[in-house]
């Protein structure tokens, strides 16, 4: 039932049909990315990151924290999400806690586009705008390193050592682009974010890829079709691009023939299909 994947440093794991259920672990980092199924193996994660509150990528939530219960993690599951929807979440999961007479804590965490937060050790993560008919957010993970400043390049360690001593501040702290995560939303995300396509791994939306659903039913459903990223290739550096969410319309086993017939070549060869190996989907 689980798809893993390898792109470049990181695995990512898990379940992601469109319209019907999103759920992924990156154990790498820790963390987990929506929650439209409970994933028994993935329920130990420290942070779970929710992209909006539509129950394919959120309703599996109390579920989860029942496995966690289960298996006695006693610390609440830290959540990040959208600002506007803590209040919701938090009033539904304690309507489930008193169906179940069982609390269904966790550590809520609103965030607005353009908010930042550590997450463990130097790695951090900031939301970003998405366009979705309900309050949506992509998120961007990063590491904050420290390097030399450009004028100080190539300068002897030994000169370096002296400044550093003197006092001069020869270091600047420098983000390092992990992974960015953006799901149900206008490939516009894209344009207005370009640093999602400059990350190490680019892991996002693409529900349809052919004439089967057309570009204009696509957009009025806030998703991204095949022909729009065919559209911003050039701009798409990433090494590693994981395209998830794939709709029902295609079976698993012919997305990848799509994508090496459709896409331009150098990017065919950077994208991984996050799909099953099998001609059906999960569930």
């Amino acid at each position: 039932m689980i798809t893993s994947v390898r792109a470049g440093a990181l695995t990512v794991r898990g379940v992601s049909v469109g319209g019907v259920y999103t759920s992924l672990h990156v154990p790498e980092l820790d963390v987990l990315l929506d929650c439209g199924i409970a994933l028994r193996s993935c329920a130990g994660a420290g942070t779970l990151l929710l992209s909006h509150g539509h129950a394919d990528h959120a309703g599996a939530l109390p579920a989860l924290l029942g496995i966690r219960g289960l298996n006695n993690q006693q610390k609440p599951l830290r959540v990040i999400m959208p600002e506007e929807i803590v209040e919701e979440l938090t009033r539904a999961l304690a309507s489930m806690s008193a169906l179940q007479r069982w609390p269904l804590a966790i550590e809520a965490i609103g965030l607005a586009p353009g908010q930042a937060v550590p997450l463990k050790g130097d790695l951090w993560v900031r939301a970003l705008r998405t366009f979705h008919p309900v309050p949506s957010l992509a998120y961007v993970f990063f590491r904050k390193v420290s390097r030399l400043k450009p004028e100080h390049v190539g300068m002897p360690g030994p000169e370096i050592a002296l400044r550093r001593k003197a006092g001069e501040p020869i270091f600047e702290e420098a983000e390092v682009l992990e992974l960015a995560y953006a799901t149900d939303t206008l490939v516009q995300v894209l344009d207005n974010e370009p640093s999602l396509a400059k990350c190490r791994v680019l892991m996002m939306e693409c529900t349809f890829f052919d004439e089967r659903k057309s570009l204009e039913a696509a957009r009025a459903g806030c998703h991204v079709h095949l022909d729009e990223l065919i559209e911003r290739a050039a701009m798409i550096t990433s090494p590693h691009v994981v395209l998830m969410h794939c709709s029902q319309l295609y079976r698993p086993d012919e997305v990848r023939g799509i994508l090496d017939r459709r896409l331009p070549p150098e990017l065919a060869a950077r994208v991984i299909a996050f799909t099953p190996t099998s001609h059906e989907w999960p569930g």
